[in-house]
């Protein structure tokens, strides 16, 4: 059987590594992808016996890219902090990497644990990323900051594994209000990079038609509270990205203030 590489991104996620690195102890090598944490993230993984690679933040696809350059063997699977591989996708991995007549890449399904529930709509099932499984040297990512795609650098079409791995996306509403701030700016960075059209009453709109995809659209509404939740996290992300690219394009500048003396 082939050997499998196991990479997990991470920064300052000393209170979910553990738990991420312990999912993935069966491959034959770990590797985390960290950029310089301040808490004991990489301590930990060191600890659990991964190999810490400290890569300076230049967005997620040049991230991802250096940690693709890290790993030894002939698959790769790509797993981050907030993620655990379970037991059957574990054993489906392994039929794979051991089968001829393997495919070259495969999306992994995600299965969402939030508020308390597994979140069956809101486009958070089975939530496809970009391809998580794949032969070392079938795809590489795009230098995107957030977002960011992928090229496949394989001629056959990517294949879909059956089995789930787990998500936590948001460990409480603090982080949800800290990934809107975080990924709306990359966001912002990005869209500017793509010379897109900015304005505050392009912000509204895209942030109501996010909310509307999230809450309607894909049913977030029969995940209940969580649902909606969800919807208002994409609306604040998707509001906040376009309007931090109107701020950047404004000249808004305080009005002058003197020194004030008495006459």
């Amino acid at each position: 059987m082939e050997k499998i590489s196991a990479y997990i991104i991470a920064y300052n996620e000393q209170e979910k590594i553990a738990d991420a690195i312990n999912s993935v102890l069966w491959a034959d090598e770990i590797i985390l992808a960290d950029s310089y944490s301040t808490d004991e993230t990489a301590a930990i993984a060191e600890s659990l016996g991964a190999r810490v690679v400290q890569i300076p933040f230049k967005g997620f696809g040049h991230l991802r890219n250096q940690a693709l350059k890290a790993c030894r063997y002939d698959w790769i699977f790509s797993l981050d902090a907030d993620e655990r591989c379970t037991p059957e996708v574990r054993d489906e991995l392994l039929a794979i990497a051991g089968s001829p007549g393997a495919a070259n890449v495969y999306f992994v399904p995600r299965k969402n644990f939030f508020m308390g529930k597994w979140i069956k709509h809101s486009g958070f099932y089975p939530n496809y990323r970009q391809p998580q499984f794949f032969r070392n040297g079938a795809m590489r990512y795009k230098p995107d900051p957030v977002h960011e795609g992928y090229a496949l650098l394989t001629d056959t079409r990517p294949a879909y594994l059956e089995n789930a791995i787990w998500q936590f996306p948001f460990k409480n509403f603090d982080e949800i209000l800290h990934k809107a701030g975080k990924y709306s700016t990359l966001g912002a960075q990005r869209l500017s990079g793509e010379g897109a059209p900015s304005g505050m009453f392009k912000a509204l709109g895209h942030g109501l038609w996010s909310f509307m995809q999230h809450f309607f659209l894909k049913k977030g509404l029969l995940d209940g509270w969580a649902g909606f939740v969800i919807a208002l996290g994409n609306f604040e992300g998707t509001f906040y990205k376009y309007a931090k690219l109107h701020q950047d394009r404004s000249e808004w500048h305080p009005p002058p203030s003197p020194p004030l003396t008495r006459k």
